[in-house]
């Protein structure tokens, strides 16, 4: 492959990555609506998290579609499905129905799994290897950073009087135009595989996804992935406001500005920390250090002092250290076939985001029964709840000694 990168391989990671940071500004903005979204659907805190949570039961099992298809049909038939599933979806959440937002929900995870899978396959069909891991961390820049978005920028939109129906009712209609571009806009490619139809068919993305879900470091990257994600998903997107209201006593503007640097904290470490990965020729070493520097930081956002360390510094750490989670989208790809690089994504974001779909509502389970006092009562509350994130960090950096490494320095002689 020529050393200057083709600009059309370029223009279409481009077009995917926007994709991408839509879906995650829809993924992220019901933290900055809860209340409205609590009197719109007349159920309580715990309830519009199960809402709110149907996203990963769609985002997850789909990853394994996404991923198969991709491998089987290539990026341009699969990612504008995708894209036009995520904007039914937020028309139908839109709509103040109970039951039409459970669905509306769901579609914006089924569809929205396409985006990050469809731009690492497009990376690792068009890019050498040794800019994967930067390119791969660029890609959960543009995805956080449209989490950011989705609470710096639909924060104000709601409190300047936008009704949150209308918002999400608009988001759906951009997400049928991104659609109608990506379809128009995406090079052709030929499929990679053959065109048997069929059980054949079926039988051959089978026994793909069984090949890499039997590489055991397929699961550890999984695993890894998932629980240096969650902190992120739990603490960041999903309570965070509340957490800092109830919890530190901040105003709901200050809380909603506090939350999103945790985002904007993952559009720095993200690509910083792939673009150390690639630098080095190594993996591990980077996941080690980004997952003891996120252990740190949610220790202290718990139980430190925020008289010490707090504000803005503090999300942004936490977020720099979290785009640890986005390394094991490359050891996974380059512990598998080159041939299986969508399936492959898909699986780790299956597995990752399986855990996101498990603990969202223990988690909220946990939280939602709020002590009556002062905040001190309500910071313990909190603190009792978010421990067992602790825990799993925990296990992430000892899981983390057991997975080879696959960067391009191993290989050298």
């Amino acid at each position: 492959m020529s050393s200057k990168l083709p600009v059309a391989a370029i223009g279409a990671w481009l077009l995917v990555a926007v994709y991408y940071f839509y879906q995650y500004a829809l993924r992220s903005a019901p933290s900055v609506m809860m209340p409205q979204l609590s009197d719109a659907f007349s159920v309580n805190a715990l309830g519009v998290s199960a809402i709110v949570g149907m996203f990963y039961y769609g985002y997850s099992p789909f990853s394994l579609v996404a991923g198969t298809s991709m491998d089987r049909f290539g990026a341009k038939r699969v990612i504008p499905i995708g894209a036009a599933v995520v904007g039914i979806g937020a028309i139908l959440f839109g709509t103040g129905n109970v039951a039409a937002a459970n669905i509306g929900r769901f579609l914006q995870g089924a569809g929205g799994a396409f985006a990050l899978i469809g731009a690492v396959y497009l990376i690792t069909k068009n890019f050498p290897a040794s800019v994967g891991a930067s390119l791969i961390g660029a890609t959960q820049m543009f995805g956080m950073a449209g989490g950011s978005a989705g609470q710096f920028f639909v924060g104000p939109i709601i409190k300047g009087g936008v009704s949150w129906d209308r918002f999400w009712i608009y988001a759906g209609c951009l997400g049928l135009v991104i659609s109608v571009v990506l379809l128009i806009l995406l090079p052709k490619e030929a499929p990679k595989t053959s065109t048997t139809s069929g059980s054949a068919a079926f039988a051959t993305l089978l026994r793909s996804l069984g090949k890499v879900f039997r590489n055991p470091q397929s699961i550890l990257c999984g695993f890894i992935s998932g629980l240096l994600f969650i902190p992120t998903t739990i603490l960041g997107m999903t309570w965070g406001v509340r957490f800092l209201q109830e919890a530190r006593g901040r105003e709901y503007e200050a809380a909603v500005t506090l939350a999103a640097t945790i985002p904007l904290g993952w559009m720095i470490g993200c690509p910083l920390l792939g673009f150390i990965s690639d630098r080095l020729g190594r993996r591990k070493p980077v996941i080690l250090a980004g997952t003891i520097m996120l252990l740190a930081v949610v220790t202290w956002v718990l139980f430190g002092n925020p008289e010490i360390l707090r504000g803005h510094s503090v999300g942004i750490l936490m977020g720099i250290a979290s785009g640890a989670a986005m390394l094991p989208y490359t050891v996974i790809k380059e512990a598998n076939p080159p041939e299986f690089g969508g399936t492959a994504t898909g699986v780790i974001n299956f597995i990752n985001f399986t855990f996101s779909a498990l603990l969202s509502p223990v988690f909220g389970a946990r939280l939602v029964e709020m002590p009556e006092g002062d905040t001190s009562l309500a910071l313990a509350h909190y603190q009792a709840g978010f421990k067992p994130l602790l825990y799993g960090i925990l296990v992430a950096l000892v899981l983390t000694l057991f997975l080879k490494e696959t960067g391009p320095a191993s290989r050298k002689p």
